[in-house]
């Protein structure tokens, strides 16, 4: 996660014009698209993010439709003179009045989700996103954070909407930067400026998007002179938002990560990751191998095995394993670190290995799958294993630029697939592990016989 204080002065706005200037991009259109989707995690973030879209929208008789996750009461944390429980009253009436400036037939759902809690709430925009989408008909453009903001309900609110899309067959995808204009460098941007959409901004829907923003006073003014009350959105960071174009990033939520980027990356570093002297690589591999049921197993396969280093404890464990990475460069090592396993070069999941499985390891891997790959990957682990058999998934819980959605999202996905309850269900700040069985599978206290 990006680390930025909106105190500080951040990028400055003439320096994205500049680098913006002679940018080939394609536009943003709405033809053919019978309705938008603001995804927005704070009131005034429909505004910055997306509020010429939204005006647009009501000029060409468009209807939209408005999720507001939370309240923004979170805004003033230090503020010596408000409460987050007047913030809540206060921002929600801003949102309003705002929604009515931007496009006065717009209907919005409030959400309620705490301000900064979406991590821990993700269902609760997941579920209301996928209604609205599978009760609304025709084209929908759905325009929701990028997930590469810096903010953590930014980030959750795009990979939820990359999700949800992903499994919609009627949505196509848009994602806004807001806090990424203050801390990235335009020279050496983290934005990815190669999908980038222009939406020309005419002067009278840029007058409505100034009002739209002047209408949260309790963000773009101080709420009093003392410290903690200082504007959130100033005129400098305002200028981002208010120029001739509002900028997005077309979301391809039909794309696993690619064998080429794999390649690029063990390229770089042949290792991959520090596997052997990490601690957190030790000790997540360690409660990876506790968290196992049996003590052995006949048959074991490993999704996305990288070199092999979880694959050498499994040998330990297995009559056999089976090792896959979509990358033939770390397979080379894992053959040397491993050799008592078989290993293969596949990618997910249309390159399934024949066999019968007891045991199936899913380490870090889910979530470089989209949506629809990470649902036929379930699929085939359910159709290849054996009834007396484990999936166990472990994924890491924070940002990675590379991924397609998250450790929260895949671990979500395989509770809502599979159909018998998680054995084991490990969370901390930095994993997730989930270890799933197959309908044969019985304790370790009922195989022991220690239960009556």
């Amino acid at each position: 996660m990006v680390s930025f204080d909106h105190r500080e002065p951040g990028t400055d706005p003439a320096a994205w014009v500049r680098s913006t200037a002679d940018l080939e991009t394609d536009p943003t259109t709405l033809d053919g698209v019978t309705s938008v989707v603001v995804v927005a995690p704070h009131p005034d973030d429909e505004t910055l993010g997306a509020g010429a879209l939204l005006a647009t929208a009501a000029d060409a008789g468009l209807p939209a439709h408005v999720l507001l996750v939370t309240r923004g009461e979170g805004s003033h944390p230090d503020s010596p003179t408000t409460t987050p429980e007047r913030l809540r009253a206060v921002r929600d009436d801003e949102f309003r009045t705002a929604l009515r400036i931007l496009h006065p037939a717009a209907s919005a759902t409030v959400l309620d989700v705490p301000d900064g809690g979406l991590r821990e709430h993700p269902d609760v925009l997941r579920d209301a996103l996928t209604a609205h989408l599978a009760a609304t008909t025709g084209r929908v453009l759905v325009v929701a954070p990028w997930r590469g903001d810096g903010h953590r309900d930014h980030r959750i609110a795009g990979e939820v909407a990359e999700e949800v899309v992903a499994r919609s067959d009627a949505a196509e995808l848009l994602a806004y930067p807001i806090w990424a204009w203050h801390w990235d460098d335009p020279q050496d941007s983290a934005m990815p400026w190669d999908r980038a959409r222009a939406l020309p901004v005419s002067a009278a829907v840029l007058e409505r998007k100034r009002s739209a923003l002047a209408a949260y006073v309790s963000q773009t003014e101080p709420l009093s002179p003392a410290p903690g009350d200082e504007a959130i959105v100033d005129d400098r960071h305002a200028a981002h938002h208010l120029g001739p174009i509002e900028w997005s990033f077309a979301v391809d939520t039909s794309a696993s990560r690619s064998r080429e980027s794999f390649d690029a990356h063990y390229e770089r570093k042949p290792e991959g990751w520090d596997f052997d002297g990490s601690w957190y690589e030790r000790r997540k591999r360690a409660v990876t191998l506790a968290a196992l049921p049996r003590e052995r197993y006949r048959s074991a396969l490993e999704l996305g095995c990288a070199t092999g280093v979880l694959t050498a404890a499994l040998t330990e464990r297995a009559d056999a394993v089976l090792g896959t990475d979509i990358s033939a460069a770390p397979l080379e090592r894992a053959r040397h670190r491993a050799p008592a396993a078989r290993f293969v070069q596949a990618a997910l999941p249309s390159e399934w290995p024949s066999g019968r499985w007891d045991l199936v390891v899913m380490s870090e891997v889910g979530y470089y799958l989209s949506p629809v790959d990470l649902d036929a990957t379930i699929d085939a682990v359910l159709a290849s294993l054996d009834d007396d058999g484990v999936l166990v998934a472990c994924h890491w819980r924070h940002p990675d630029d590379e991924a397609v959605s998250s450790g929260d999202a895949v671990d979500a996905r395989l509770a809502e697939r599979w159909p018998r309850p998680a054995l084991v269900r490990h969370v901390e700040p930095d994993f997730v592990l989930s270890v799933l069985p197959g309908p044969g599978v019985v304790s370790v206290a009922a195989v022991e016989g220690l239960t009556p």
